[in-house]
């Protein structure tokens, strides 16, 4: 297995809360419908939810989330969701578009979650490692199917002296198994960004059925 990279060279690099510097504005339109159920939009901002990530060398933004499938529309239910609560990296039953901006040179840790991930090239170019060693140059429009693997992050724009950015769209999955044995989720260093907030376990709660339990406990 080749060594993991855990120098990270943006450290300290986020001061603003959105986008990191150098890279352009993420702006969200929401769509939905007026009393005549004609089509309309709702809002344009640039999202409700942001999170410096890894000693403060990215920035997630959370473009969308939801907590139970199918998902509920009738009465903006969805909306009110999102806008009340910043998910986890993921969520049981349910799923996460995120936007994160990484500072010039910026890593994650070595990571696995338990999800299936589409992880979407915005801007620049990354080398994506994974634990058994085999890694992968990813430049603009390219796309990984992470398929809840261990893997590693690298933002190489510019020999590391750019920042980029990457979409990701995580979507719950059944427990895996690998020769009769469960993988297991693990977050690194993520672990203490995403404290407190809602994890990907199941949790009891007054609105279970509908996937709306106690959504302020984590499992991380």
């Amino acid at each position: 297995m080749a060594a993991v990279n855990t120098r990270n060279p943006a450290e300290g690099y986020v001061r603003t809360p959105h986008p990191v510097q150098g890279l352009p504005r993420v702006v969200r339109h929401i769509t939905g419908h007026d009393a005549e159920g004609k089509s309309v939009f709702l809002s344009t901002d640039i999202g409700d939810h942001h999170r410096e990530l890894a000693n403060k060398s990215g920035i997630a933004n959370i473009i969308y989330s939801t907590c139970e499938h199918p998902i509920e529309l009738t009465g903006d239910i969805d909306i009110q969701y999102e806008k009340k609560h910043e998910p986890g990296i993921s969520v049981k039953n349910g799923s996460v578009c995120r936007m994160i901006d990484f500072g010039p040179g910026a890593l994650s840790p070595m990571h696995r979650v338990n999800s299936l991930d589409y992880a979407i090239i915005i801007e620049g170019v990354f080398r994506v490692v994974l634990d058994s060693g085999e890694e992968r140059i990813m430049q603009r429009g390219d796309i990984a199917v992470q398929r809840s693997t261990a893997h590693q992050w690298i933002n190489v724009t510019g020999n590391g002296l750019l920042p980029a950015r990457i979409l990701f769209i995580l979507l719950d999955v059944k427990d895996l198994e690998i020769a009769g044995t469960k993988v297991e989720g693990h977050l690194g260093t993520l672990e203490k960004d995403y404290a407190g907030l809602p994890g990907h376990g199941p949790k009891d709660g007054p609105n279970k059925e509908k996937g709306y339990g106690n959504l302020f406990e984590s499992e991380f």
